[in-house]
């Protein structure tokens, strides 16, 4: 495609309703073994998103959608107390390293634009922001003194910037604060930016400048292709408040507000709940699909039960693998230090790897084209004994071959666990009619 062809418009789901084949498109096609024009009617009715800003130079782009590979993101940056970006930007390259689809800038301290600018320069993960938590830091001004522009103008600074999506919470409205008072939820409001929001609102008593001056934000988004993704302000923050009445009407004006922003040509991605009971997660996903038309779904675990901290990588990792085998497209990386501690580079590890293990569980099981294959070439090593051949096919290769190392077995084609014992050497044997020594 030429660039004058490329100027014909403004974001891929346009492209994609105009039949224009976009290099995003070819691109993120490629990754799921398909055709562009198998994606491109996926774009163009927003079941498939493609968080691409056009100076996002560096982007190596990729779809989001619950008939694709399950996409992994990775919550990063500094805090007051944790403030090395150096430290934070050695954690980003390392989260692509080990797979991470998108990298959401979360930092809440210092100066942000120059972090911001660096990942956009360097990084080819998208990058997703919380314009919200950025507006008290960039005007270095109290939350109740800040105004509805002062917002809508940090939404467009990021925009500016390269990100590739933003969160925003445009579902929580003055109504929902007399819905908190009156539900007395145990964990009130758990999401930074719904809490940020709502206090916003109680101080000032004006309404929430996301979902009152929705349309001006859907024109910058519309400028820059930028993908919103819909943050969900009342998501369950424990298993007691999964599936209340605030969640699920927020819910409902989230699938009012995908219908708006698609009326524009602006993809959107649906952010879900947080703790889950197993029970209820696919009925969240599906009720999910309905209301907001098939928009991709992106959850933070769900974790399914309260009690694991320093394990909640698991019990996100469990969550998630249900959800996405139920329709969530993206799943938002929880991590050992969840509920404690800002994550530090082994923690980052351990939070992918999980969520890389439930994406490719899930992937599996909704039968994503070529999913099963690596599995099956892992099965050929194993059956092989063939060690090499395994770490090739491994999610992390290093640990596996570090622990076998570590536990070295007298001989090679066997491992410290069963020695010759082990069923596979001795059915090898077997079935080639060789005598299977023991002792």
């Amino acid at each position: 495609m030429n660039n004058k062809e490329e100027r014909k418009y403004k974001t891929q789901m346009e492209a994609a309703r105009r039949g224009i084949v976009t290099k995003e498109m070819t691109i993120a096609a490629a990754r799921e073994n398909m055709t562009a024009e198998e994606l491109i009617p996926l774009v163009a009715c927003g079941k498939v998103a493609i968080p691409a800003n056009r100076l996002h130079k560096s982007l190596d782009p990729r779809g989001i959608g619950s008939m694709l590979t399950t996409k992994i993101n990775v919550n990063l940056g500094v805090s007051r107390d944790c403030k090395d970006y150096g430290v934070e930007l050695e954690k980003v390259m390392s989260a692509v390293n080990m797979g991470a689809d998108a990298i959401m800038d979360l930092s809440s301290h210092g100066n942000t634009e120059p972090f911001r600018l660096k990942l956009v320069s360097d990084c080819p993960a998208m990058i997703g922001t919380v314009p919200v938590y950025d507006s008290v830091i960039h005007y270095q001004r109290d939350l109740g003194t800040l105004t509805a522009k002062d917002f809508i103008d940090v939404v467009r600074l990021h925009a500016e910037n390269g990100v590739d999506f933003v969160t925003l919470h445009c579902g929580i409205t003055r109504n929902t604060i007399s819905q908190i008072k009156k539900h007395k939820r145990k964990m009130n409001i758990v999401s930074r930016g719904g809490s940020l929001i709502f206090a916003w609102m109680c101080m000032t008593g004006n309404e929430n400048p996301f979902y009152e001056y929705y349309d001006e934000i859907l024109d910058i988004c519309r400028e820059y292709d930028v993908t919103v993704s819909l943050g969900d302000a009342c998501r369950p923050g424990c298993l007691a408040d999964a599936t209340d009445v605030c969640q699920t009407e927020e819910l409902v004006r989230l699938g009012e507000l995908t219908s708006r922003a698609w009326e524009k040509d602006v993809q959107v991605i649906v952010e879900g709940p947080g703790h889950v009971p197993m029970d209820q997660i696919a009925a969240n996903m599906k009720v999910q699909q309905s209301v907001c038309k098939g928009a991709p779904f992106y959850v933070l675990g769900p974790l399914v039960t309260d009690i694991a901290p320093g394990y909640d990588h698991i019990t996100a990792a469990i969550g998630g693998a249900i959800a996405a085998m139920n329709g969530a497209s993206f799943l938002c990386y929880v991590t050992p230090a969840e509920h404690l501690a800002l994550p530090d580079i082994e923690d980052v590890k351990q939070g992918i790897i999980a969520s890389r293990i439930a994406a490719h569980a899930a992937d599996i099981a909704k039968g994503v084209r070529g999913a099963r294959d690596i599995d099956d070439r892992m099965a050929d090593a194993r059956h092989a004994l063939d060690w090499d051949g395994q770490w090739k096919c491994a999610i992390d290769p290093e640990t596996a071959r570090a622990i076998r190392e570590s536990r070295k077995p007298e001989n090679d084609d066997t491992c410290s666990m069963c020695g010759k014992f082990c069923a596979v050497r001795s059915m090898n044997k077997a079935l080639r009619g060789e005598a299977v020594d023991i002792l």
